[in-house]
């Protein structure tokens, strides 16, 4: 069901609605002027207990100096404590400064699927934080799915045959994907083990190619509401994301179990395509679409929405943090 975001004034700034099935707030700090930051420092406290009841809050108009960068940490850090190194990654991304990233390093004409952050993984970040360093030419929005309404508008039978989870599979390889040197940010194969036997993780090596295999549930429970909510990445990590001519080179050259990633049905079985067809329907519903304006920070509750990106054209430059 979905709830309305807390729209109660806090510091002399009345933050307006946004959205339909997916909702969230905006806060116009530009009236502030240079107090912008210092609003954000001293209302930190319950700017995070709102995007825990709300799950999205669009900061728009905070004054910056410089590139913004070091204003946006410590708009993440008031909000959300110590920002996170990127772990365990599925994606490539560039390394800012002070734990700041880029968003997702893909060809601009490509759209991202709506994902919650590390979901396929054993820990997860709390809250995810995007910045607009550069805002796109046309385009490059990054959509809200709260998880909630997704879980509601997937199909019974489909949540149904998802009861026992997950299966990710993962090949790391250096020509194909990413290498377990960049997903594991360490060029020690002792510690790429010990991090999977932390986490539960089946792992075996052929020569330099790192295999894995682990099991996670595909919904969970938002601490922030108590809503059990729809948080996996099997419609990423299955084949059936792959452009059917690329899927079909990647089959015949690796074969499905040397793929660099894939999942299967908690029992070890397929997951049918039209199941998988049906959960990304279901995002596509409950879509938030916000244009980016030069500036803009958005605070997203992970286990509470999902988030995506948008196809662009121009020099968009979306930064991330995660706490």
């Amino acid at each position: 069901m979905t709830r309305p975001a807390t729209l109660d004034p806090l510091g002399g700034i009345t933050p307006r609605p946004r959205g339909g099935l997916t909702t969230g707030a905006e806060y116009d700090l530009a009236p502030l002027g240079g107090a912008g930051p210092d609003w954000v420092r001293t209302h930190g406290p319950q700017l995070r207990e709102r995007l825990a009841a709300d799950g999205l809050i669009l900061l728009h108009g905070l004054s910056a100096e410089g590139d913004g960068i070091d204003g946006f940490h410590d708009v993440v850090g008031a909000v959300g404590g110590e920002l996170l190194r990127y772990t365990e990654r599925s994606t490539p991304r560039s390394a800012v400064r002070g734990n700041i990233y880029t968003s997702t390093d893909y060809p601009a004409d490509q759209f991202i699927p709506m994902h919650n952050e590390s979901s396929y993984a054993a820990s997860w970040p709390s809250m995810v934080c995007f910045y607009c360093h550069t805002a796109p030419g046309t385009g490059g929005a990054t959509p809200i799915a709260d998880s909630a309404v997704v879980l509601g508008l997937i199909p019974a039978e489909v949540r149904e045959r998802f009861a026992k989870g997950v299966v990710y599979t993962r090949t790391f390889r250096a020509e194909m994907g990413l290498s377990w040197q960049e997903a594991f940010q360490t060029e020690d194969r002792t510690d790429v083990e010990q991090h999977c036997r932390a986490r539960g993780q089946e792992f075996h090596w052929d020569g330099d190619v790192l295999h894995t295999r682990h099991h996670r549930p595909a919904t969970a429970v938002d601490p922030g509401t108590g809503a059990e909510v729809w948080f996996n990445q099997a419609h990423l990590f299955h084949l059936s994301s792959l452009e059917p001519e690329l899927r079909d080179v990647l089959l015949e050259t690796y074969g499905e179990d040397g793929l660099p990633r894939n999942a299967l049905l908690g029992n070890g079985s397929p997951i049918p395509d039209a199941d998988l067809a049906a959960v990304r329907a279901a995002y596509d519903r409950a879509s938030l679409a916000l244009p980016w304006r030069q500036g803009d920070i958005m605070l997203v509750g992970n286990m509470r929405m999902a988030h995506g990106r948008e196809p662009f054209t121009g020099e968009r430059r979306i930064l991330v943090a995660m706490t």
